[in-house]
């Protein structure tokens, strides 16, 4: 479920829309982000380990995002999976539209592997130069609403030219991991899928960008932080037990490093406007 902090709602619209049924496989959600105000200020947002690549795209009279280098990112921008919270800065006010993937949509999308684009991004009109008129299409859209359509069309041509889907074990593997939050054991899931462990890894790195043991550790992160934000907890300590913790120093640990803040940091210091995409309180 997406979550929005009401306490940013009086200057940011967002909304989430499913993708149509032949995207599903392939995408979790489409979203929008629109100032609604006129609060032009600066604005610094971060983005939280979630084991899914997305796309960003974002327009502005003023200079779009820049990294934590300051450097500016494409106006839509491809990117893959983020081993550790990284922040982008805005000038002024956002609007932007954004696709959530399923963990192996880079493969199955886009045909390359995973692994090549983790921690990384890419021009998204670099990939669509092939598309005849895509881009300005996209760009001269009327509407986010046009926007998500202009996408969807070009997510499923390149689907159906795609020719390196993943294979069902990678698929039944990765199914595992997200239903049982990452609390399975991998031995027993190479054993029954009669792989080594050096095989499932390989088959991960090409078709998710990281190892099957990193991504059981961020689901089983993703689904504490679910907790959190629905208050399903008395206390820290109840929370990492239920989520399968050793105790809670070791799930403080986890929650920085994939996070950047404490849990408490995060409660006081972040607007999560966008789900894993959080506006940090300066």
């Amino acid at each position: 479920m997406n979550y929005i902090d009401l306490r940013n709602a009086t200057f940011m619209n967002y909304q989430s829309f499913t993708p149509p049924d032949v995207l599903k496989p392939f995408i979790r959600y489409f979203w929008t982000l629109e100032s609604a105000g006129a609060d032009d200020q600066p604005k610094t947002f971060g983005a939280i380990v979630d084991g899914c690549p997305g796309v960003i795209m974002v327009q502005s009279e003023k200079e779009a995002f820049c990294d934590e280098q300051n450097k500016r990112l494409p106006e839509i921008f491809l990117y893959g999976q983020t081993l550790k919270p990284v922040s982008f800065t805005s000038a002024g006010n956002v609007n932007a539209v954004g696709i959530c993937f399923q963990p192996h949509a880079l493969k199955s999308v886009f045909g390359f592997d995973a692994g090549d684009l983790t921690n990384g991004c890419l021009d998204l009109t670099q990939l669509a130069r092939k598309h005849d008129g895509f881009s300005e299409k996209l760009f001269t859209a009327p509407s986010a609403k046009d926007q998500i359509a202009t996408l969807s069309g070009f997510m499923a041509d390149n689907i159906r030219s795609n020719t390196r889907q993943v294979d069902e074990t990678t698929k039944y593997a990765l199914a595992q991991i997200v239903q049982t939050n990452g609390n399975i054991s991998l031995k027993d899931l190479q054993q029954k899928l009669q792989l080594s462990e050096r095989s499932l890894e390989r088959k991960f790195n090409q078709a998710i960008g990281i190892s099957p043991k990193l991504f059981s550790r961020i689901c089983r992160f993703q689904e504490s932080l679910n907790q959190m934000r629905k208050s399903n907890f008395d206390k820290l300590s109840d929370l990492a037990y239920e989520s399968n913790y050793a105790d809670q120093s070791h799930f403080i640990r986890v929650f920085k490093e994939f996070t950047g803040f404490s849990p408490l940091e995060f409660i006081k210091q972040s607007r999560e406007v966008v789900e894993n995409f959080p506006q940090i309180v300066k």
